[in-house]
């Protein structure tokens, strides 16, 4: 299998209307959390999905397992196959509604581990944080990471809300605790990072001294 199929290529275009099919197909994506808003606790421990033949629940506590289509992501065993060393942020430019059914999509090629919904701060899990999502544009970030989709656009940071922040401050927060991975800005980096991106996202408007503060348990 092409590294290109790996790959997550996004159109960041500045449009708010509902994602046309060719943005979503070149990765205008979205995610959610728990109905109810619940936020989850900061520093809370994964759970369960580490080795193969996880179960279907989510790995974070409170996240809302919805499966990417298993033609998008790599099948692995983390991280004793590959160390998981970073958390790659990233914005849909889409909705999250849209972003999911992307995920779903056989020929999407393309994934992330976790999509957060704006209004509300619900997350859904996709890919289990063993499997290898295709997110970040680079395959050997891709089996280094775990990548989190955030509901909006890059160019408006009224997506960005404080559910939104605090859900996936958390997410990344249990990450960092269940891999051993620093919970500062060199470990937990934007898309625009990624050695050889291509992208912008989170975009200016990311506030990154809130969300690592959130992630420290601020």
């Amino acid at each position: 299998m092409s590294l290109a199929r790996h790959s997550r290529i996004f159109s960041h275009s500045s449009s708010h209307t509902s994602p046309s099919r060719r943005t979503l197909l070149r990765g205008g994506l979205a995610f959610g959390v728990a109905a109810t808003g619940t936020v989850l606790a900061t520093g809370s421990a994964l759970a369960t999905g580490r080795g193969n033949g996880a179960p279907a629940v989510a790995d974070v506590p409170g996240a809302e397992w919805i499966p990417a289509n298993s033609a998008n992501f790599t099948a692995a065993d983390r991280p004793t196959e590959y160390p998981v060393e970073f958390v790659v942020i990233h914005v849909t430019q889409g909705s999250y509604a849209g972003t999911v059914q992307h995920f779903q999509n056989a020929s999407a090629q393309v994934s992330a581990h976790y999509v957060v919904r704006s209004e509300d701060g619900h997350v859904a899990q996709m890919v289990h944080d063993k499997d290898v999502a295709w997110h970040a544009g680079n395959w050997d970030y891709n089996t280094r990471s775990i990548g989190i989709e955030h509901e909006g656009f890059i160019d408006d940071a009224a997506w960005f809300t404080d559910a939104m922040y605090r859900s996936s401050a958390a997410v990344t927060a249990a990450v960092c605790d269940a891999y051993g991975i620093p919970k500062n800005r060199e470990r937990i980096i934007a898309h625009s990072e990624v050695p050889g991106a291509d992208h912008t996202d989170p975009g200016p408007h990311w506030d990154w001294d809130r969300y690592i503060g959130l992630v420290n348990g601020g």
